[in-house]
């Protein structure tokens, strides 16, 4: 099993930033994706961003490329989104998840274990 824990969320104004963290404990191994996804109010779950643990690749949502960035501390056990240029769009319950893919997948159904979220709020 894999526990996931995500931190960092709260109220900020457009344009502002704030910095989201995933804590990963459990049976950890090194082939594995941390991805992050958002859902807003009466909408579908999205997809946002992943990362391979082991390598370090990424890709991102076009709703958040060139805005957000992952990034992964390995001696930590953490997993960072990094989010800059915010826009009251960005709006909702962001949540991290794990896949034992290791690639650079999309799908909710990919993921294996996931988080109980941490809310982002924009204001306008």
């Amino acid at each position: 099993q894999v526990q996931l824990v995500e931190s960092g969320g709260g109220l900020v104004q457009a344009g502002g930033s704030l910095r989201l963290s995933c804590s990963l404990s459990g049976r950890i191994g090194t082939d594995y994706s941390v991805g992050w996804f958002r859902q807003s109010p009466g909408k579908d779950q999205e997809f946002v961003a992943v990362i391979i643990w082991n390598g370090g690749g990424t890709w991102y949502s076009d709703a958040v490329r060139g805005r957000f960035t992952i990034s992964r501390d390995s001696a930590k056990n953490k997993v960072y989104l990094q989010m800059n240029s915010l826009e009251p769009e960005d709006t909702a319950v962001y949540f991290c998840a794990a896949s034992s893919a290791r690639a650079l997948v999309f799908t909710r159904e990919s993921y294996n274990y996931w988080g109980l979220g941490t809310q982002v709020t924009v204001s306008s």
